[in-house]
């Protein structure tokens, strides 16, 4: 199992390395699109909806992206600026106050209905911050830097977790999740970030570090998040898209929570 899922990550990476730096625009756009909308079929299964209410799900997840990039090719700076930062301030509602109280069991529900709201909600302001990381700078380092980050905390926390993992995270939601996983995370994105620091010339923005932090802490939120919604749905994976790692949404599980509130970081740094 390792071994395949291995297999399916570097030649994940490779693809998306390729995609990221030479398609163009519209090529991206059209990229993004075709993850999200399969990112709403999935999220549609695990949401338990009829075939009526899946249909319904998935064609206004695909207006509202078909909107947004609309939007994009004709609305003012100031316009779009609006949009986004109307965008990911509800992602960061949801991520910030929301999610906490659902992890908690306080705040949960099984209704198909209220879960595609949810699910809109995760995956729209997600395909919004790839586009905006990724017009950051003529390259889209921005982009992979956060993506990178991701793959990092994911990564180390996996073998962290198997190596020293004695004390359960979320045992009721993720039973393989433990804290020591969580510590193995945090010192190698902050390793990561450091690297980043010095040799793009930032090592004195310790700005950065805190937000390696943070970021850390919205990937586990995102990863135990789709955890906690496929163990309602009663489901290991979230589909079988991917050989060794299930569906899409179990590879942008943490991606779901950080993309969209680092573009809305970005979005107000550049703005002040």
């Amino acid at each position: 199992m390792l071994k395949q899922r291995v297999i399916t990550a570097i030649i994940l990476a490779i693809l998306f390395l390729v995609a990221l730096f030479k398609l163009p625009t519209a090529g991206w756009y059209l990229l993004v699109t075709i993850l999200v909308m399969q990112g709403a079929y999935e999220w549609a299964n695990l949401a338990k909806m009829d075939k009526n209410g899946a249909r319904f799900f998935w064609l206004m997840v695909f207006l509202s992206l078909l909107a947004t990039v609309w939007f994009y090719t004709s609305a003012t700076a100031e316009q779009k600026y609006l949009l986004q930062v109307s965008v990911y301030g509800v992602a960061a509602f949801f991520w910030l106050l929301i999610v906490p109280l659902w992890l908690k069991g306080k705040l949960q529900t099984h209704d198909p209905e209220w879960l595609g709201l949810i699910g809109w909600i995760v995956l729209l302001p997600t395909a919004l911050a790839m586009l905006d990381l990724r017009a950051v700078l003529p390259q889209p380092w921005w982009l992979l830097g956060v993506m990178g980050m991701v793959w990092v905390a994911d990564i180390a926390a996996y073998f962290s977790g198997r190596r020293f993992g004695q004390n359960k995270l979320a045992p009721s939601i993720s039973p393989g999740k433990t804290w020591e996983g969580v510590a193995g995370a945090v010192v190698a994105v902050l390793a990561y970030v450091v690297l980043i620091m010095f040799a793009t010339g930032m090592a004195q923005n310790y700005v950065l570090l805190v937000f390696a932090v943070a970021g850390v802490a919205l990937s586990v939120m995102g990863d135990l998040f789709e955890s906690s919604i496929k163990r309602q749905a009663g489901v290991k994976d979230s589909g079988t898209l991917l050989p060794g790692h299930g569906g899409l949404l179990d590879r942008i599980d943490a991606l779901t929570s950080t993309l969209p509130l680092a573009a809305l970081v970005m979005l107000l740094s550049t703005a002040a």
